[in-house]
């Protein structure tokens, strides 16, 4: 018998979250929190959203997940990648570490990653890139954080034949938040998305090895256009579906 729409699995999706000071009802104490527009995004996409606070990070729970999400966020700490930092720069080491490790986890298992703002700068610096900590200090005509709490908008184009090009088609515009930004890029990463001022908005891996897709913009604030969480979670069903099928043989 068929399964109906509310019996069909749903692949788990995993989202890294923020952990600081919080206000709900009559309480102001620390909370693991994560801005409604990424659960809403998995879930319309056909997820089940999985939040991970970093405190008690423990990569081995990304094996009963079937793709992971690491979301935007403060600046990424400039040591990681041997800087001094910037004035500007205001990082969270607690996360830095945090998605650091699950972001290595679920490359090394193949598991579908998803990476967003600050999380496609973590992916960056994790495989031994570099940062850009203030893009204005090099373009001065960028405008990619208009006002604090106030999205800009990304022009880019996409690389023939890449991941995000399959989604998005040949050129997109997306809403963005971010003062900084790639500057060099691992060999285990190719840059598949760019605006014309060369700001890089999308990382692939290299030689097309899983799906692993991060992007400089926000594409959860954008609930009309849905194609690339979509994609990612088809991705992660494949994945269950193809790990089930090994666990059987």
């Amino acid at each position: 018998m068929a399964l109906n729409a509310s019996e069909r699995y749903r692949p788990r999706i995993a989202l890294t979250s923020y952990y600081q000071d919080a206000v709900w009802g009559v309480w102001n104490a620390p909370a693991a929190i994560l801005p409604g527009t990424y659960v809403e995004a998995v879930v319309a996409a056909g997820g089940t959203p999985i939040l991970l606070p970093p405190l008690g990070t423990d990569e081995t729970v990304l094996d009963i997940m079937d793709g992971l999400i690491v979301v935007g966020g403060p600046d990424v700490d400039p040591t990681r990648y041997g800087a001094a930092a910037h004035p500007r720069t205001v990082p969270q080491p607690l996360r830095d570490e945090h998605d650091t490790i699950l972001t290595r986890a679920a490359i090394e298992r193949g598991l579908p990653l998803f990476a967003i703002c600050r999380g496609a700068q973590i992916l960056n610096v994790a495989l031994n890139g570099s940062l850009n900590q203030h893009i204005p200090d090099i373009n001065p005509a960028a405008n990619y954080q208009p006002a604090p709490g106030v999205f800009g908008e990304a022009a880019f184009t996409t690389a023939p034949g890449s991941l995000i090009q399959s989604l998005l088609g040949d050129a997109a515009v997306a809403p963005c938040y971010h003062h900084q930004g790639m500057d060099t890029v691992p060999p285990a990463l190719r840059v598949t998305a760019s605006s014309a001022d060369g700001t890089v908005q999308a990382l692939e891996a290299a030689g097309g090895s899983g799906w692993v897709l991060g992007v400089q913009f926000h594409p959860e604030q954008n609930p009309a256009d849905l194609r690339l969480f979509r994609g990612f979670v088809e991705a992660a069903g494949s994945y269950r579906a193809n790990r089930k099928e090994m666990s059987t043989t």
